[in-house]
């Protein structure tokens, strides 16, 4: 370390030294500054290291040889800690020296004294702590000293008030390995911690490109053209996560094209705030707004915008929340970009919340522990200084935190309120339950007791972005990527009441295409969320929540009647053998409506968050022939975000596009743009062009 002259203070914040006021002052600071978090959480993540490398020596504890001497070495000519002598025997315990800051002042100044150097022992982890915590501070021991569990005594799994048991702290072996190398005889100074993320811009890094990166996406197929002949009815379940935007915004921000499969069309669209009108009717969850104009990428072809908008809650209102934060603390955790941004992010809702509010703490790393119980949203020192406690270290076992979240959540279960976890991870389940399939089947089931969902993905280059896309589908609930404070902000603070409150779930929506007007028709994005035909009467089918306030938006490129059908969209078959050949008759007369000049039907079921019947909404459709310069600037400028995402893929069905018309599009529909995220996109188009053309 390059220590300023207030470093003790902050080292001291760091180990949980200081008094009452100036912890929480630093408290706040962190939760405001995550450059600040990120230098704070890399000198408890040395310190908790530090004591699990010592805990390992064998020994009985410091010798009184070893008490005076360090002692003596207060003194902070003799300390690499800038502290004043005073206050420096006072933080760290004088000479009945405990617990973490044992286990680093050791380590810092045992290699300043006079006489022979003796290898680094540790004084007795937890002397003078409560009796009641002696089984916490074994099992701590044991484990080798995984950072960021504090001594609790939570509910364990569906029982108010009793104390968790041993077994949920996990061994950090590299972090020991490494902290042995730093202490062997001639070692210098520990290296220097990695760069804190930055305050606000997105993460430069992207995934890195070292042979070792191990991320996920699902592969993509898609959508065709269908024929309505053949394929009268759409159906798909909406969705209302972003998480796609922000994770492509991070490869482009470090100068690489995000994969094709990274890309989710929907999720790009839905990104952005638009214009649309909310509900009159106080009963109706959302209104819905139609469009339709000519396609910017194919003149012959039409456009038919389908936008949703959830109804607007009164924060100051809002009904009283149960949220159990879930954190994945294990060592992938470990860069800034993920714990130390997810600190910051949480803090920030933290910030939102009020006495009404109940907050619990799961984090899971081999296993899993409760280490904030239910604490009312007004108490902040107590959570952010819980948020403030966590380190990352061991492996990821995402099912036993997933179960023990959903316990506490259902433990403090608010009738008529909500009730969320809120799982922050890089998604990477090394043991435990690791099947996908298994994992996804144990949210299905968690998702039934009325328990909502909301999944922050943080990170790169191990990032499973497949598993949290399907673990948010499967629980009721929305995902986002976070890639810079900024986005955390988006998520936890504009988009609050979106993001914790549901106000319609199982929200499906069907179209009927009219044959007389349309040939053909292909749904952008939703590849993973279609359904059935069948499946939209049926209640029992899960689909999509819309949170208050959201916006939802679905586009069709449709080919009018009479337009030739693209290649694929009308593929014959061979002559059944078994079923009987219809006779050469004369073409049957039209249905009724079919010569109405409707061009389609919108149909939209959902159900209220706490019931089981859906409810039904119908919207008829006619075209009045806009051209697109003549559509909204919300639909053109949805048309483009589309338009950027099919380049990004390299569709196949893009080949009028250009990066060109994608900015000139989107820089004529900016609108107001107050939150500047449309401005934003234009320089992120302008970067994937540039990327495009050194391919």
């Amino acid at each position: 370390m390059n220590p300023e002259p207030e470093d003790w203070k902050v080292t001291a914040f760091a180990l949980g030294e200081l008094d009452g006021e100036e912890q929480a002052a630093l408290a706040r600071r962190a939760a405001a500054e995550p450059a600040f978090a990120a230098r704070v959480a890399a000198i408890r993540s040395q310190g908790d290291s530090l004591k699990a490398a010592l805990a390992a020596e064998p020994g009985p504890g410091l010798t009184d040889d070893q008490r005076a001497r360090l002692a003596a070495s207060a003194a902070p000519a003799n300390l690499r800690v800038v502290a004043p002598r005073g206050r420096l025997l006072g933080l760290f315990g004088k000479i009945a020296v405990t617990g973490v800051a044992a286990a680093l002042l050791v380590a810092v100044a045992l290699p300043t004294l006079s006489g022979p150097r003796r290898e680094p022992t540790t004084a007795a982890i937890g002397t003078g702590r409560p009796a009641a915590q002696a089984e916490f501070t074994e099992v701590y021991d044991r484990a080798g000293g995984v950072a960021g569990l504090a001594p609790t005594t939570p509910p364990a799994p569906g029982v108010a008030g009793a104390p968790l048991t041993r077994g949920y702290l996990s061994q950090n072996s590299t972090s020991q390995a490494v902290l042995r190398a730093a202490l062997a005889p001639g070692a210098g100074r520990l290296a220097p911690a990695r760069p804190p993320a930055g305050s606000g811009a997105p993460t430069e890094s992207p995934a890195p490109d070292d042979g070792h990166n191990t991320e996920g996406y699902d592969r993509i197929f898609e959508n065709p053209f269908l024929a309505v002949g053949d394929n009268p009815l759409s159906t798909f379940s909406i969705d209302v996560d972003t998480a796609s935007y922000a994770n492509v915004r991070r490869f482009l921000t470090g100068n690489m094209l995000p994969p094709p499969d990274a890309v989710r069309l929907e999720e790009l669209v839905n990104y952005f705030p638009y214009d649309y009108a909310a509900p009159t009717d106080a009963k109706t969850p959302f209104a819905v707004h139609l469009e339709v104009a000519s396609c910017p990428w194919q003149s012959k072809h039409r456009l038919i915008r389908v936008g949703m908008k959830g109804r607007e809650i009164d924060l100051a209102r809002r009904p009283p929340s149960n949220l159990v934060f879930l954190l994945d603390v294990s060592g992938s955790m470990s860069d800034p970009n993920k714990l130390p941004l997810l600190q910051s992010a949480l803090g920030l809702l933290v910030n939102q919340l009020t006495e009404n509010d109940r907050v619990s703490m799961v984090v899971y790393a081999g296993a899993s522990g409760v280490v904030l119980p239910p604490t009312a949203g007004d108490r902040k020192q107590e959570i952010l200084g819980a948020l403030e406690r966590l380190h990352a270290g061991g492996s990821t076992n995402g099912a036993s935190g997933i179960s023990l979240a959903y316990d506490t959540a259902r433990a403090g279960f608010i009738s008529g309120g909500t009730n969320r976890v809120i799982l922050a991870t890089d998604g990477d389940f090394n043991v435990g339950l690791t099947s996908r399939g298994d994992l996804l089947r144990l949210i299905e089931d968690k998702a039934k007791s009325g328990i909502f969902l909301t999944v922050l993905g943080f990170g790169m280059g191990n990032y499973k972005d497949d598993m949290l896309e399907r673990l948010a589908d499967k629980g009721n609930g929305n995902y986002a990527y976070v890639d810079s404070l900024n986005e955390a902000r988006k998520v936890m603070v504009e988009q609050m009441a979106g993001t914790l409150i549901t106000i319609a779930k199982d929200v499906k929506v069907q179209i009927e295409f009219n044959p007389a007007r349309v040939s053909a028709y292909r749904l952008l994005g939703y590849e993973n969320r279609l359904l059935a035909k069948e499946d939209f009467n049926d209640d029992r089918k899960d689909a999509g929540e819309i949170g208050a306030g959201h916006t939802v938006t679905a586009l069709y490129e449709i080919v009018p009647a009479g337009v030739a059908l693209p290649a694929g969209a009308a593929a014959s078959v061979d002559p059944l053998k078994y079923a009987p050949q219809p006779a050469a008759a004369a073409a049957p007369a039209p249905a009724p409506g079919a010569g109405s000049g409707e061009t389609c039907t919108v149909k939209l079921r959902y159900k209220q968050p706490d019931g089981d019947t859906s409810a039904l909404m119908t919207f008829p459709l006619s075209d009045a022939d806009n051209a697109f310069d003549r559509a909204t600037g919300d639909f053109r400028f949805a048309a483009a975000v589309a338009g950027y995402g099919m380049l990004l893929r390299h569709s196949e069905h893009a080949a009028g596009l250009t990066w060109d018309a994608i900015t000139e599009i989107a820089g004529s529909s900016l609108g107001a743009d107050r939150t500047g995220y449309r401005k934003e996109f234009l320089e992120l188009a302008r970067k994937a062009k540039a990327l495009a053309a050194q391919k």
